[in-house]
């Protein structure tokens, strides 16, 4: 069985990482969503709401794609992660060159850890390049419209969040 783990805080979930995962369930038979818990990023909404959301979105991608998804939470190293869940494959998105560069970093100390383990890099689609959790907090919490960036209930909780 193929199963790879598509790590990230996902604070929000936003399109562009559901352009990821439903790319990536077409390499894998089962996906793992690594939920992160990095208290040091103090995100926006808790682990629970999280894992709820990236549920909550990933199930018809699930139907559609005849790729088992779930959402997995960790704190660990990330290639510890993939151990724990049996994943032969970290799948990473790229929007920029400067995602690259960091990534490209993260690849190798990986191999180092466990070269059995391989890294796919998946380039959002063009529209989505530019969307990143962070600013779509911001643009947000400043009162601007999200809904381009995000599926509809994570636009919903995000208003929730910011009492619009």
């Amino acid at each position: 069985m193929r199963i790879g783990l598509y790590p990230g805080t996902f604070d929000p979930i936003t399109l562009g990482h559901i352009d990821i995962i439903r790319r990536a369930s077409a390499l894998v038979d089962r996906l793992v969503i690594g939920v992160a818990i990095n208290r040091d990023k103090g995100p926006l909404f808790t682990l629970e709401e999280r894992v709820a959301m990236i549920e909550a979105e990933c199930a018809c991608l699930s139907s559609q794609t005849g790729t088992e998804i779930i959402a997995h939470p960790f704190e660990n190293l990330l290639i510890n992660c993939a151990q724990d869940v049996g994943a032969n494959l970290i799948v990473r998105g790229l929007r920029a060159v400067a995602d690259f560069e960091y990534e490209y970093q993260m690849v190798g100390m990986n191999r180092v850890l466990n070269d059995e383990i391989e890294t796919v890099f998946l380039m959002a689609e063009a529209r989505h390049q530019a969307i990143a959790s962070k600013l779509v907090k911001e643009i947000a919490r400043l009162g601007g419209d999200v809904s381009h960036f995000v599926p509809a209930p994570v636009n919903a909780a995000l208003l929730t969040k910011f009492g619009a």
